[in-house]
């Protein structure tokens, strides 16, 4: 891959064999490349380095532990530009976000850097004269992770670093489609001073192998999981036959809602950035939008003169805001869900034009209803289906109308529905006023079928964290 400078960051090729997956890119179809899969006795095998390794790991002083966090940050800002030209090569995003991402996916080794010096405990103020009472964080030993294709740096380094930081060997599978990215963060933890058995990856084209070794094995005591909630509540179930703690990043139906009373041009703004960031393969991403009728006309109007502005093509080139979808399936799927709101009375209004390969033109559908099965499901594409309301309430039901509670949207300027809304809204975050809410300083998460847990912010290393209990009995206070 001539495009990068440091080819240590892929050290990870292979030469092509039976037991080897190739990486392609999404844009051109070309393969990139080579790595080796891990068989089921492989991953065994590291989870047992992982085991070996915990205990040493866990005895290194939390200034240790954070001085390594900080050179692997110092690595991967140094290397910002080959890693971005790595990610656009397997997952299709254009460079700009990329490298967007890469600092993302940093900013959370540096936030862990720092909290992984503050994991305090507690004293507490004694029920008796001869006893003394306090709390201690421990780690909770091997943690495993799954990550998924649509942010291949970020969504390791987000789960690595607060794992790493409190103590914990780490192990992670990271996308069969998009591993290049994943190893080569991997390989700059290393040149950090990392040790190789305490944080590895695994990969293998069945991701059940994989699954099933790290929820029925006895070592992992932490899973954490980004993907669908269909998978989700399998992991889990799974997990409940070793009682491991477990963290689950699951699926989205974000809403975004514009009132008669919002900026319009702002509104517009979020609404781009929210939609077609990462051609809308997002959890987060704006999925359906809501827009009172007063302003409904206005909005839709200023909207899709934005959308005829993005330019859809490979990641590489100048100017691209849209990149391919990241297979076949995923393009079918999406396509398949405009055709089938088409049918029921939709509108297409932006992005009629059809593209070779896995291209999408960003699409955005009017005169949509509730009900249709488009407003029902995570896109994962970039498609807006634009809905009309004319209450609060009505808008607040429909809005909440859903398994998922990962992220929503909405925009107003009145501080009274701001309040009212915020907090009727069922969902772990909200940006009011703001299209793009993901930071390492706030807490990610969400409710109902979006999961549980909580990644990023002073919470996330709480989840690879023990608290123990510690009583000092018999004490002589003479």
């Amino acid at each position: 891959m001539d495009l990068i400078k440091n080819k240590s960051l892929l050290s990870c090729l292979c030469e092509p064999s039976d037991s080897s997956i190739n990486v392609t890119n999404p844009a051109t179809g070309e393969v990139l490349g080579c790595i080796p899969s891990q068989s089921e006795q492989q991953v065994f095998e590291a989870l047992d380095q992982a085991q070996a390794a915990q205990k040493s790991w866990a005895k290194t002083t939390a200034k240790e532990r954070s001085a390594m966090l900080r050179r692997w940050f110092n690595l991967m800002i140094e290397n910002q530009d080959d890693l971005a030209r790595i990610m656009t090569l397997e997952q299709g995003k254009p460079l700009a976000e990329a490298r967007g991402e890469v600092a993302y996916g940093a900013s959370f080794i540096d936030w862990f850097a720092e909290e992984a010096k503050r994991t305090y405990g507690n004293t507490i103020p004694s029920h008796t004269e001869d006893r003394r009472l306090m709390t201690i964080k421990q780690p909770v030993g091997v943690a495993a992770a799954i990550t998924p294709w649509n942010f291949p740096i970020a969504m390791i380094t987000r789960k690595a670093a607060p794992a790493l930081a409190a103590g914990c060997c780490f192990i992670g599978k990271p996308a069969a489609q998009t591993p290049l990215s994943a190893y080569a963060v991997v390989e700059l933890a290393w040149q950090a001073g990392i040790p190789r058995e305490v944080i590895q990856l695994v990969v293998n084209p069945s991701a059940r192998i994989i699954g099933d070794a790290f929820c029925n094995s006895d070592i992992v005591r932490k899973l954490s999981f980004t993907g669908s909630t269909q998978i989700g509540r399998m992991l889990t179930a799974q997990c409940a036959h070793t009682v491991k703690r477990v963290s689950m990043e699951l699926g989205g139906n974000a809403p975004f809602v514009v009132f008669d009373d919002a900026d319009i041009d702002a509104a517009v703004k979020g609404a781009i950035v929210s939609k077609f960031r990462n051609a809308g393969q997002t959890c987060v991403c704006a999925n359906r939008f809501y827009v009172h009728d007063a302003v409904y006309d206005q909005f839709v109007d200023r909207f899709v003169s934005a959308v005829s502005q993005l330019k859809t093509g490979n990641g590489l080139e100048e100017g691209i805001t849209i990149g391919p979808m990241i297979d076949q399936a995923s393009k079918t799927n999406i396509q398949s869900l405009v055709e089938q709101a088409v049918s029921q009375g939709a509108r297409v209004v932006a992005g009629e034009q059809q593209r070779e390969g896995l291209f999408v033109e960003p699409v955005v559908l009017v005169d949509v209803d509730h009900s249709m099965d488009i407003v029902q499901e995570e896109i994962f594409g970039p498609i807006a289906p634009v809905i009309r309301f004319s209450s609060d309430d009505e808008l607040i039901t429909m809005a909440n109308d859903t398994i998922y509670g990962l992220a929503a949207y909405f925009y107003s300027r009145d501080i009274n529905r701001i309040w009212k809304v915020a907090e009727a809204l069922e969902y772990g975050m909200v940006g009011i006023n703001e299209g793009l809410v993901s930071t390492e300083l706030a807490p990610f998460g969400g409710v109902k079928q979006s999961g549980f847990g909580r990644e990023g912010a002073k919470e996330g290393i709480d989840e690879y964290l023990e608290i123990k209990y510690l009583c000092f009995g018999g004490l002589d206070n003479d």
